[in-house]
């Protein structure tokens, strides 16, 4: 987490240490190489198993390098989630809470390893979000709203717009949506009717566990600039 100019930046756990992952496969790679070009004879197959361990890791590290640095901005006035397709900006005053969504399972509860976040105008997030960045957070957390509707429908009778987002969307305001944006709107009405919430942060996006950056969203919009203060001077 960086913190200057009265602005928090939050590096995701998931994209940190891109360049070490990268170099120590391809040094790997190298060594491995070489020694089986001084070395007489064939290939071994614990030779085949690291070199294709050290290219997992030159793969491995070459996505970590496409993620942005910061996957999260905050400042007094917004919250800013970061992607390598864009990014969503919500204001302060959008921003309703957030929490843990949990699906009721029997008699226990089912947590999403995400942190859920309830806003107070639904319109105004979908009129700022590109098309393209929507797209790709509805491919990259279906699996989450999937773990969602499967506790819903256990006797296999799930409602066909929980699986398929249509392309069509009109808002309590009236506002009609097309397109990705739409599939997009239809995936976080159907996410709070069953959750409570409309937007994810998905674990792999946050700098620590999912309870403690909740806590600290929540106490970002009770008390923003003392909150961002009290950041800053630890």
């Amino acid at each position: 987490m960086d913190k200057s100019n009265n602005v928090i930046k939050f590096r995701a756990q998931g994209a940190r240490n891109a360049i070490e992952v990268l170099v120590a496969g391809a040094i790997g790679l190298v060594f491995i190489m070489l020694f089986n070009l001084l070395r007489p004879g064939e290939i071994s197959i614990l030779e085949i198993f690291l070199v294709s361990l050290c290219i997992a890791a030159i793969f491995i590290g070459y996505l970590k390098t496409q993620e942005p640095y910061h996957s999260l901005i905050l400042n007094e006035s917004e919250l800013v989630y970061c992607h390598k397709y864009g990014a969503w900006c919500m204001p302060h005053s959008n921003f309703h809470h957030s929490g843990i969504p949990k699906v009721e399972d029997g008699f226990d509860y089912l947590e999403l390893n995400a942190v859920g976040i309830k806003v107070n105008d639904i319109d105004d997030f979908l009129t700022s979000i590109a098309p393209r960045i929507a797209g790709k957070l509805l491919i990259e957390q279906r699996n989450l709203f999937m773990q969602v509707v499967q506790k819903h429908c256990k006797n296999g009778n799930c409602p066909s717009e929980w699986l398929i987002e249509d392309t069509h969307y009109t808002s309590h305001k009236g506002i009609s949506y097309t397109g990705l944006i739409a599939m997009f709107a239809n995936r976080t009405k159907h996410l709070q009717l069953l959750t409570g919430y409309d937007l994810l942060l998905p674990a792999s996006v946050l700098d620590r566990d999912i309870w403690a950056f909740s806590a600290n969203l929540n106490k970002w919009k009770r008390e923003p600039s003392q909150f961002i203060a009290s950041q800053i001077n630890n």
